[in-house]
């Protein structure tokens, strides 16, 4: 069985009964004992293997030494994708990854039934994934409880903000916990997601 360092032994198996081999560069950086618990903002691209990456770091804040993640309520963290196609990748990878601790991770997209997703939200999850857009709509409809959150992620954030989800993503980490931890991933670093780091996140390290 590989050696998957600083990986949380279950979704250790999980990489295992994937095929995975080793980590790629960002799996590798963001599991680095020195940034646990720190806010990230990381410059990765398409492919360089980031949703396993976010959700091998987010294992160590949610399970907090235990073995399994308790039964799902509030979402403990929350995932914020461009699209709905990547969102639903993202939920896709997330699944496996998180299937040997008991996570549930429910998805809240534009263009999919929004009473589906209320009902999938009040049976409860461990993470949301979901698009800024439907995210917001769900906070201010009070059927996407954030106060239980532990952790946001933006996932391509620069992305996100081309296609103009500014005052979204302001909104979500507004109504976020003061005290969660912020992941912030891009491919580039252009001056909004500079300015966005700095209100948003603690003293970010830069991997």
């Amino acid at each position: 069985m590989p050696a998957f360092e600083n990986v949380v032994p279950a979704l250790a198996r999980a990489l295992t009964a994937r095929g995975f081999e080793a980590l790629t560069a960002v799996q590798s950086a963001v599991l680095s004992p020195d940034v646990q618990g720190e806010d990230l903002v990381v410059s990765a691209q398409t492919g360089s293997g980031k949703t396993v990456a976010f959700g091998l770091t987010l294992a160590n804040t949610l399970l907090d030494g235990h073995a399994k993640l308790e039964q799902p309520g509030a979402p403990q963290a929350l995932i914020i994708a461009p699209t709905r196609e990547l969102a639903m990748q993202v939920r896709g990878e997330l699944e496996w990854l998180y299937a040997p601790v008991g996570g549930r991770i429910v998805s809240c997209v534009g263009g999919m039934d929004m009473r589906d997703e209320r009902r999938a939200l009040n049976q409860g999850a461990h993470i949301v994934v979901g698009t800024p857009g439907r995210l917001v709509d769900h906070i201010r409809r009070g059927s996407l409880e954030m106060q239980g959150l532990k952790a946001v992620v933006l996932d391509e954030a620069d992305e996100m903000l081309n296609l103009g989800f500014r005052e979204e993503l302001e909104h979500i980490l507004e109504a976020s916990p003061a005290e969660r931890r912020t992941l912030m991933f891009s491919a580039t670093m252009p001056r909004p997601i500079e300015a966005l780091a700095q209100k948003y996140l603690r003293d970010a390290v830069r991997l």
